[in-house]
């Protein structure tokens, strides 16, 4: 019967949060004093969700078989849903908050200095003020990092296409992670002698026009693990189709979506570190002391549909690359 009750408080939880622009919510328990979790999710789009669906999975597979997830989706880039989210998490008293891309853990590190939070896909939670450093956290926020092995990308390119001279870069300047990465890809670039051209985004809606604007002036584009570009990709991939450009990216699910090409991370397996670190904190150990877990293992992956499509031979390609689909 509690669990019966619980659900139902669960699911009028999840009607009311709709008028907050909530988008989602489940939640499983058996008992009164079970552990409950907040999820806070930037968006809806694959890499974002693959990272919950493999969390969920091996908290599972850990044991967590009776806590409650309470799962809510923002809409993007707006920290005042982000944050809303945040403080009915808190008001709820969560054990724990699970913020899936940095703008939510931004918001959730900012309504609680109580509670564990812990982050999944930051790619640079120093400069998000996130953590004091990588080793040290030095408050209760620590979670993985999705950095992203740039000089590796960046190779792959020029081994695809080796005539490459100007990088297009699309990315939304409000999200951190992004500028850091697209300051670091700028520098690569530099020290090579090559250039780049850039233009930015405050939403989905702005990522085709931003696009075309560099048609006519790259060779190839890039973007790094920007949310925002991400939940646009399919419109992105058919401009860059049109104009018989490649778009090297910073996440599979990218590549998937129409991208070229990525040396990116597995967020399989980053959801999964994820959960690890949630049930080391679960059982005792102090957050403040867990340090940073930055993804060493890299998925090298080719979409065939898009090289077929702008021209670009995969022949000779090693064993280790994945040519999907």
């Amino acid at each position: 019967m509690k669990k019966t009750i619980k659900m139902y408080l669960i699911a009028a939880l999840c009607v009311l949060s709709m008028s907050f622009a909530f988008t989602s919510c489940t939640g499983e328990g058996s008992s009164s004093d079970h552990i409950t979790i907040g999820i806070i999710q930037m968006m809806e789009h694959p890499s974002l969700d693959l990272i919950r669906t493999s969390f969920l999975a091996e908290m599972e597979a850990l044991g967590y078989t009776d806590v409650v997830f309470e799962h809510r989706n923002g809409v993007g880039t707006d920290m005042t849903i982000l944050t809303s989210i945040a403080q009915t998490f808190v008001g709820n008293n969560v054990d724990l908050i699970l913020a899936i891309a940095t703008l939510p853990a931004q918001a959730a590190a900012a309504t609680t200095s109580d509670i564990p939070v812990i982050f999944a896909a930051s790619s640079n939670p120093v400069a998000a003020g996130l953590v004091e450093s990588l080793q040290h956290p030095g408050a209760n926020v620590t979670g993985t990092s999705d950095a992203l092995p740039l000089e590796a990308i960046f190779n792959f390119a020029f081994e695809l296409v080796p005539e490459i001279q100007t990088f297009g870069f699309v990315y939304n300047l409000g999200e951190v992670n992004s500028v850091a990465a697209i300051n670091d890809a700028k520098a690569i670039l530099t020290a090579l002698g090559l250039s780049y051209r850039e233009a930015t985004v405050t939403s989905t809606a702005d990522v085709q026009q931003a696009a075309l604007s560099l048609v006519g002036h790259v060779d190839a584009f890039f973007t790094p693990t920007d949310n925002t570009v991400a939940a646009a990709m399919p419109i992105f991939a058919q401009v860059a189709i049109n104009a018989g450009l490649p778009i090297f990216t910073g996440a599979d699910s990218m590549v998937i979506d129409g991208g070229l090409a990525t040396v990116g991370i597995d967020y399989a397996i980053l959801g999964a570190e994820t959960a690890k670190m949630v049930s080391q904190v679960l059982g005792g150990a102090p957050i403040s002391e867990l340090p940073v877990v930055t993804m060493q293992e890299f998925r090298t992956i080719v979409n065939r549909d898009t090289a077929e499509a702008i021209g670009i031979s995969l022949d000779g390609l090693g064993s280790d690359v994945e040519i999907y689909p």
